[in-house]
């Protein structure tokens, strides 16, 4: 039976989502959970991956394992007993035969969080950033990624991707009190991507860049003239989306 856990991180104390040697990821210390309390080998699959320090509030795995019913329905209870405080386990549901975490979801949803000034309960969450920015130039320039499909100039160089087209159905910046939160939806996101665009777009926001330049930046496929990668201190995976008709 195949089965969708939906969880949340916080990506501070891991190396990343994926399971690599030597080092503590979210994939591993999620399947040596699952192996411990279920007493077999499980692997899972992510939705996507995550680097290191990059937080999720919602990542969807898949995993292949046959439960009884008690089992099943204590599983979730189970793994938040056995987990430490950095990752919690949301739900666990049964999808069809076939099902794929990471090629059947539809949209995955990114925020950037930024504060302005200095914060102990921040530094890991967020990018501290003592600059004043224009939010509606950013929103004017993050409006232009709307009309492009091909991300070459956002995505980290010499990745494995067949192509660098995405559909970027959303992104916007709303200005907070003491920070503000770009939010970003597509079908896909590169390697790199959010982190380029949100630097290029905080480029804009400080006046370093012109809006109209930004489409300059998108067309030339060139990862050097796009702005800096932010920390990944800040990012956070917030929504993975599927159709209904995947769960049984």
């Amino acid at each position: 039976m195949r089965y969708f856990i939906s969880l949340a991180y916080n990506g501070t104390p891991f190396h990343g989502w994926q399971r690599q040697p030597n080092a503590t990821s979210v994939q591993a210390t999620l399947e040596d959970a699952l192996s411990t309390l279920l007493r077999q080998p499980v692997a899972i699959m992510g939705a996507g991956r995550t680097d290191t320090g990059v937080h999720a509030k919602q990542m969807v795995a898949h995993f292949d394992v046959d439960l009884d019913p008690k089992t099943e329905a204590n599983l979730v209870h189970m793994l938040n007993r056995y987990l430490d405080e950095n990752i919690v386990i949301y739900s666990i549901r049964a999808v069809k035969e076939g099902i794929h975490a990471r090629f059947d979801a539809i949209q995955r949803t990114y925020e950037y969080h930024i504060a302005f000034q200095k914060n102990p309960f921040k530094q890991n969450t967020h990018l501290i950033l003592h600059t004043s920015l224009d939010i509606d130039l950013m929103n004017e320039a993050a409006n232009l990624l709307l009309e492009h499909n091909d991300f070459e100039a956002f995505s980290k160089t010499h990745t494995d991707v067949k192509t660098f087209l995405c559909d970027i159905s959303y992104a916007h910046w709303v200005a907070r009190e003491d920070g503000a939160i770009f939010t970003i939806t597509a079908n896909r996101f590169l390697r790199n991507m959010v982190r380029a665009i949100v630097g290029t777009l905080l480029d804009v926001g400080t006046k370093k860049i012109t809006v109209e330049e930004v489409n300059r930046i998108i067309a030339s496929k060139d990862r050097g003239q796009a702005g800096f990668s932010v920390p990944a201190c800040g990012l956070y995976l917030t929504q993975i989306s599927y159709p209904e008709k995947v769960y049984k």
